[in-house]
C-alpha cells in the first residue's frame, strides 16, 4: 500500500487529557508510528481567554473557546485535582476490573510526576480522615474514600507545558483544525477524517477523545455512523462560597471531601463536587452558556480567604425523555437570562424568599471572589425540587461544618455538569466499528483528569498490541 503524506497509523481527535496520554503512550512505546492529533483549539502557548487576559469583563462567545479547547483540553485551566479512585471520576470499571483501572491511573500519575507534578497527596485512610467520615455518618453524610493530589491551577499548566514540549516533535499536531466528519475509508481499512476546511486525512486506527466541548459533535458523528448512544443524566446545582475557616478542619485533612447525601424530602442524591480550599469562583462557557466553576492555586500568594465547592443534584431520566443535555442547558440559560451571566445569591436571602441585590450583597461578610457575578434570585432559575434538595444538603453540611448555613454564605448559579453520551464499548474501549476507540470525558467514559488519562493509555496499549 502506498503511504500518503496525509495518512496516519493512528489519528487522535482531541488534545485533552485522554488524547494527550494516548499520543504519549503510542510515541513512547513505538516511535516509528505516524500519529496525527487534531484539535480545534490552539497549542498550550497560544491558548488565551479574553476574560483571563483582561481584554473583556464578560464572555464574548469566541468561535473557539480557549478555556475549553486546545492542548490540555478543559483540564488545562482546572485546579488540577487528581483522584486515585474508581469511586468517582468516571466509569472505567464498567469495562475493565478495578485493579487494571488503578494501575492505569498510577501510570498516568507517574508521567505527571516526571513532568513536574507533586508527589504529595491527601488520603481518606488517615485516622483524622476516618474520624471525619464517622462524624459525617452521624448525620447521614457519606464521605467517599480516595487519595487526592492537588496539582494547582498554575502548576497544572506547567506540567502540561512540559508534556507538550516532550511531544511536539514526536506527534503531528494539527491545531485550529476542527474535524467535520468521520467516515469509513473507501479504498483501505480504517477511517477518513474531513476537516472543517475540507482537507481529508486517512488513518488505520482512530481514537476519539473529543472532550466536553466536543461531546455534542461526537454524538452527532456516532449517530451518522450507526453507533447506539446512551445518555440519561445531568447534574444541576449551585457553587457554594464561604469563609475557608468553616471547612478548614475538613480540607486540611482530605483537601477535597466528596460527600453524598440522600434528601429526606424527595430521596434525591446530592453531592459535593470540586472543592477548592482558599480558591476562586470562576465563570465558564459551555457551548455558549455561562456556567460557574471553581479554581484553587497551590501558591499561597494566590489564595483567597474563601473555600468554594459545588452542590449538585443528580437527575436521571426515563423514556420517552432523551434530552438531558438540552434540559441542563435550558436551566443554565435561565440564570443567564436573569443575570446576563452568572447569578449570585446569599443563602439567607434564598431561604427567606428575598432577592439579593447589590446593596444586600455589599453588606455580606463573605466577599465574592467572582465580582462579575450579578446579584439575583436563584428560585427564578432553578427548579423548586433541586433548590429544596440543595437547601436540605446545606443544613446537613452545617452539622459537620458549622457555619455552612450562615445567612451570608454565597450561592452561584447555575452549575451544570453534563454527561456526554455513552457508547457500547468493548473492554478495551473500542466501538462496534473495528479500530475505532472512544475515550475521555467527551466520549462518556470518564469524568476527571485521572480516569481520562487512563482511558487514553488503555486505547493506546490495545492498538500497540495489534500493530
Amino acid at each position: 500500500m502506498k503511504i500518503q503524506k496525509d495518512y496516519y497509523d493512528v489519528a487522535i481527535i482531541g488534545c485533552g487529557e485522554a488524547g494527550i496520554y494516548a499520543g504519549y503512550e503510542l510515541s513512547l512505546k513505538d516511535p516509528s508510528l505516524k500519529i496525527g492529533v487534531f484539535d480545534k483549539g490552539s497549542d498550550i502557548y497560544k491558548r488565551s481567554c479574553p476574560i483571563v487576559a483582561g481584554q473583556v469583563d464578560h464572555c464574548i462567545h469566541c468561535d473557539v473557546c480557549a478555556t475549553m479547547c486546545g492542548f490540555g483540553g478543559a483540564g488545562a485551566f482546572s485546579d488540577g485535582k487528581f483522584n486515585f479512585t474508581t469511586e468517582f471520576g468516571g466509569w472505567l470499571t464498567d469495562y475493565m476490573d478495578q485493579k487494571e483501572v488503578m494501575d492505569l491511573i498510577h501510570y498516568v500519575d507517574d508521567v505527571n510526576v516526571a513532568h513536574g507534578a507533586t508527589t504529595e497527596f491527601y488520603s481518606t485512610s488517615t485516622p483524622e480522615a476516618k474520624a471525619l467520615a464517622k462524624k459525617a455518618l452521624e448525620f447521614d453524610l457519606h464521605l467517599l474514600e480516595a487519595r487526592c493530589k492537588h496539582l494547582g491551577t498554575e502548576r497544572n499548566l506547567v506540567i502540561l507545558t512540559n508534556i507538550y514540549e516532550d511531544l511536539k516533535d514526536k506527534l503531528a499536531f494539527h491545531f485550529n483544525t476542527g474535524i467535520a466528519e468521520i467516515n469509513a475509508a473507501k479504498d483501505q481499512e480504517g477511517y477518513t477524517l474531513t476537516t472543517e476546511k475540507g482537507q481529508t486525512y486517512n488513518c488505520r486506527f482512530l481514537i476519539a477523545a473529543p472532550g466536553r466541548s466536543g461531546a455534542d459533535w461526537f454524538a452527532d458523528q456516532c449517530k451518522r455512523l450507526g453507533l447506539k448512544l446512551i445518555n440519561n443524566q445531568v447534574d444541576v446545582g449551585v457553587r457554594v462560597e464561604l469563609p475557608a475557616k468553616v471547612f478548614e478542619h475538613i480540607t486540611d485533612v482530605v483537601y477535597e471531601s466528596k460527600l453524598i447525601y440522600r434528601t429526606k424530602q424527595y430521596g434525591d442524591k446530592v453531592r459535593t463536587f470540586c472543592m477548592n480550599p482558599y480558591g476562586h469562583v470562576v465563570a465558564e462557557n459551555v457551548e455558549g452558556i455561562n456556567t460557574v466553576n471553581g479554581h484553587s492555586y497551590s501558591g499561597e500568594e494566590l489564595r483567597s480567604e474563601n473555600t468554594n465547592f459545588a452542590l449538585l443534584v443528580s437527575n436521571h431520566f426515563t423514556e420517552p425523555f432523551d434530552e438531558p443535555h438540552r434540559y441542563g442547558k435550558h436551566i443554565a440559560s435561565l440564570s443567564n437570562m436573569l443575570a446576563g451571566g452568572v447569578l449570585v445569591q446569599r443563602f439567607g436571602d434564598l431561604v427567606k424568599g428575598v432577592r439579593t441585590n447589590e446593596h444586600r450583597l455589599s453588606q455580606s461578610f463573605v466577599r465574592p471572589t467572582l465580582p462579575a457575578a450579578i446579584p439575583g434570585d436563584l428560585s427564578l432559575a432553578l427548579p423548586k425540587r433541586q433548590l429544596d434538595d440543595i437547601i436540605e444538603m446545606i443544613y446537613a453540611l452545617d452539622k459537620i461544618a458549622p457555619g455552612t448555613a450562615n445567612y451570608d454564605t454565597l450561592l452561584y448559579g447555575a452549575e451544570v455538569k453534563f454527561y456526554s453520551s455513552r457508547l457500547e464499548l468493548s473492554s478495551c474501549l473500542e466501538t462496534k466499528l473495528p479500530g475505532f476507540f472512544a475515550v475521555g470525558d467527551g466520549a462518556g467514559t470518564t469524568r476527571g483528569l485521572a480516569q481520562a488519562g487512563a482511558s487514553g493509555i488503555k486505547a493506546a496499549r490495545t492498538i500497540l498490541e495489534r500493530i
